[in-house]
């Protein structure tokens, strides 16, 4: 690439889906894969990639995102890249909160110092895949666009989830429609089968573009597209750019998985755990990064796993484990079976405890499957978490149920013998 590249990556919303374990922080900032953040999958690919310039735009429960950036990613001098956060601030001629992801980009325009050789690339910060953004760049030089949108194929029952777009042979976007109903005609959107077959689409159903929430602008053109009032880019900005601009897409045919509610996040970790995951973070393609915490390694006792995934710092004595992600610092006593479950570890380790407290992690015969825990929670002995009523949506005492996965908030206290 001749041009320098500005990165603006989005700190995310309320993300009220992923509730309750958006409740104390962003989307971007929940842990994933046991000792990752999900901001870290963007980082890691822009690091991956060489791209210098970095912006995380930030707004709601943004403390420990801002914690976790400022004591992972560091200035490094030598090379010259920097990850810059940029907080939802009051400025004289303005003192609104962020009205969307295109209005957050709009009032930090000050910040980027934006250059005529400027490429603007704008990433999500609540997505799980690998990419080299080289290849998404030269694409978009090389068709001179002024705005190139990544897509990704996916099966007519996943349209209602996206944008969906339609391309011509030269790979123009000529269409776009936000979220289509499963009910709607959208046949006219169908990917064509000789663009399937340049793009090496194996999926046997008619297959459409949906956007990825992957954006690479010219800096005039996004100047232009922000003088306007639109919100969000997904939904206003870029379907009014069509008829406007040259918008092109680009087609990713690897694996990507929006974090969006709470089903595709616990669906998300449990394939990290399968044989020859999709995603394995220790592929050698492009390595992900996350904070250096300089733990211990795990004190594992007469343990037995399975298909898990066990992060460092752990104290695991007499467990049974399946198909489990067990998050830093976890500590689970004998007798205990988990099966298909999301574990975030600790916070800390907890050397003295006041007399008569609950200890720190899980105690002794307990029964967890189909859960997640959230971080730093203390669970006693026999405690039975299954959802044996098969409920679909409950808010309980010190637990929630969302789409059938039972979720324990961070810091529950959980008494001996309680069933859920």
């Amino acid at each position: 690439m001749t041009k320098r590249v500005t990165t603006l990556i989005m700190g995310g919303g309320q993300g009220r889906r992923l509730s309750p374990l958006t409740n104390y922080r962003s989307k971007p900032a929940v842990p994933i894969g046991g000792k990752y953040r999900l901001v870290d999958i963007p980082i890691s690919n822009c690091i991956n990639t060489g791209l210098k310039r970095i912006f995380v735009l930030t707004q709601f429960n943004s403390t420990s995102l801002h914690r976790h950036i400022h004591r992972t990613y560091p200035y490094e001098p030598f090379n010259q890249t920097s990850v810059e956060l940029l907080a939802a601030e009051q400025t004289l001629s303005n003192s609104d909160w962020f009205q969307g992801t295109a209005d957050a980009v709009r009032k930090h325009l000050p910040h980027y110092h934006i250059e005529e050789t400027d490429t603007f690339l704008i990433l999500s910060g609540d997505h799980l895949y690998r990419m080299d953004y080289t290849e998404i760049l030269r694409f978009h030089e090389e068709k001179n666009a002024d705005v190139t949108i990544a897509t990704i194929p996916v099966v007519k029952k996943e349209v209602d989830q996206f944008g969906i777009m339609q391309m011509n042979a030269q790979g123009r976007i000529t269409a776009f429609r936000e979220k289509p109903s499963l009910n709607e005609d959208i046949s006219n959107l169908v990917m064509p089968a000789a663009m399937r077959k340049e793009f090496n689409v194996k999926k046997k159903a008619d297959v459409y573009l949906a956007s990825m929430g992957i954006y690479v602008f010219k800096p005039s053109v996004l100047v232009s597209v922000l003088q306007g009032k639109e919100a969000d880019f997904g939904k206003e900005v870029i379907p009014k750019s069509i008829s406007t601009y040259q918008v092109y897409g680009y087609v990713f045919n690897g694996y990507w998985q929006d974090i969006g509610t709470i089903r595709s996040f616990y669906d998300a970790n449990i394939d990290l755990t399968k044989p020859n995951a999709k995603f394995q973070f220790q592929s050698q393609e492009g390595r992900m990064v996350t904070r250096a915490r300089f733990l211990p390694p795990s004190t594992i006792r007469s343990a037995e796993f399975h298909n898990s995934l066990i992060a460092e710092g752990c104290h695991l004595n007499g467990v049974h484990i399946e198909d489990s992600v067990v998050g830093l610092r976890s500590v689970i006593h004998e007798g205990t079976v988990i099966r298909r479950s999301v574990l975030m570890g600790n916070d800390y380790f907890e050397h003295e405890r006041r007399p008569k407290a609950m200890p720190l992690g899980i105690g002794k015969n307990c029964q967890i499957e189909n859960a997640i825990l959230d971080k730093n929670v203390r669970i006693g002995n026999r405690v039975i978490i299954t959802n044996h009523s098969r409920t679909r949506e409950k808010d309980g005492d010190n637990y929630y149920i969302r789409e059938g996965i039972v979720i324990i908030p961070k810091g529950a206290v959980i008494k001996d013998g309680t069933k859920i």
